[in-house]
């Protein structure tokens, strides 16, 4: 591994890629670190301990937290995106789009812009109304609460961009990369809360590394764990030349749909508590109340089983929109691929089907203890650790994707790569 570094910054390409990733992940940092003017950023910092604004402060790498500028972080975009594969669905102009390739694509990423502004106004909006509750924003006028409106919309755009410019000019995935600095920055706060809680307790601090391998391990097994299905190409040919007669395999992977599940999951979790902030009225109040990730300082079982059951429906849900059977199958008939044993067509097609459901249960429900960890561990066992399985879910995945496309870049140039 420390040999394919040095490979990579001895290739002036890869290197200038490499700093220029950096270089925006630093702009990206600084800006989670500038408070917006006018807010009691003290006032914020008690709310966002535990639960669902737990989680979008540790996606935002502690912006929340100060009011800054980036504290809407990604997720408007992230939702947005999400939100335009699921009309893909259900509208067929988009689905259309979606099938044109990369002219088709482009069009559907600029109207998940526009959507991610417009969902950035809304979660803006609904922030300075929450936190207004708290006290955080002590001049409650026009003026300031178009300023921090402003100041919040305008982060999100900058974050899209950002991302976006990784994407061109620099290696990886943009928008998961600033997700994984914002995750990685929290490492050595939670470490020094651990610390200053338990001290010098030493089996302790054993154990806890122990669960954190542990989760660490875990969270691999189930991103590389994959169900290979055979398939058996027939040969053809076409002039004096023979084409196919090779075997390869279809990988169906545990995890198919990724962190997707969680992040729609905390979505919906999250809707009530938005708006009862607009809507003053006690049933909502109470619904909201009941759907909130503690009481008297535990897990609120409700919460727990309602988070539980949302992960699971959209695992199967996304997988579903991620993976398609049927065009799998249809695929391999039109190019003469068949399974073993199967006839090509319906039969391929309900085989996958049915391998797919089976496989993507125990990843759902791995998925959901890996999202409950963090309040176990807070909860339970009185650990200020909120760098939980969530997190160390979407760091391990965005850094095998990085190795993977800086290999790329490597093996091009006959150097060793990371997983090699």
């Amino acid at each position: 591994m420390f040999r394919a570094i040095i490979n990579a910054f001895r290739i002036k390409e890869v290197r200038n890629r490499i700093l220029f990733t950096i270089g925006i992940l630093a702009i990206y940092r600084f800006g989670a670190n500038i408070t917006i003017p006018g807010v009691d950023a003290t006032k914020i910092l008690e709310q966002v301990e535990t639960g669902i604004m737990g989680m979008m402060d540790l996606f935002s790498g502690g912006a929340l937290g100060k009011f800054a500028v980036f504290s809407l972080g990604i997720m408007p975009y992230i939702t947005a995106s999400i939100v335009m594969q699921l009309l893909q669905v259900v509208i067929p102009r988009l689905e259309q789009l979606a099938k044109e390739g990369e002219t088709g694509r482009r069009k559907i990423n600029q109207i998940a812009r526009y959507m991610t502004v417009g969902l950035a106004l809304v979660q803006s909006t609904a922030m300075v109304f929450f936190f207004k509750n708290f006290g955080a924003i002590p001049n409650f006028d026009f003026m300031h609460v178009t300023l921090i409106i402003i100041t919040l919309v305008a982060g999100t755009i900058l974050i899209m961009w950002l991302g976006e410019l990784i994407n061109i000019h620099g290696i990886g995935n943009g928008i998961s990369l600033l997700i994984f600095a914002s995750i990685i920055s929290r490492i050595p706060g939670e470490f020094i809360s651990l610390f200053r809680l338990r001290g010098t307790n030493y089996f302790f601090l054993a154990l806890f590394a122990i669960i954190s391998i542990g989760i660490i391990i875990a969270v691999i097994l189930i991103q590389q764990g994959e169900r290979k299905i055979p398939v058996q190409y027939a040969k053809r040919i076409v002039g004096r030349k023979v084409f196919g007669g090779q075997s390869t395999y279809i990988p169906l992977k545990v995890n198919q749909s990724g962190v997707m599940p969680i992040i729609l999951a905390i979505s919906v979790m999250l809707f009530p508590a938005t708006i009862a902030q607009f809507i003053p009225n006690r049933w909502v109040q109470s619904f909201a109340n009941v759907l909130s990730p503690t009481i008297q300082g535990r897990i609120n079982p409700i919460y727990a089983i309602t988070y539980t059951i949302l992960i699971i429906i959209f695992a199967y849900f996304y997988t579903a929109i991620t993976f398609n059977p049927l065009d799998t199958a249809d695929n391999l008939r039109r190019y003469g691929g068949f399974i073993p044993g199967l006839r090509p067509g319906k039969n391929t097609a309900d085989y996958l089907t049915n391998i797919l459901n089976r496989i993507t249960l125990p990843g759902a429900i791995f998925l959901a203890i890996i999202a409950l960890l963090p309040e176990v561990l807070i909860n339970y066992m009185e650990i200020p650790f909120r760098f939980g399985g969530t997190s160390i879910l979407i760091a391990v995945s965005v850094a095998l994707d990085t190795m993977r496309q800086l290999e790329s870049q490597l093996t091009m140039r006959d150097y060793e790569g990371f997983l090699k």
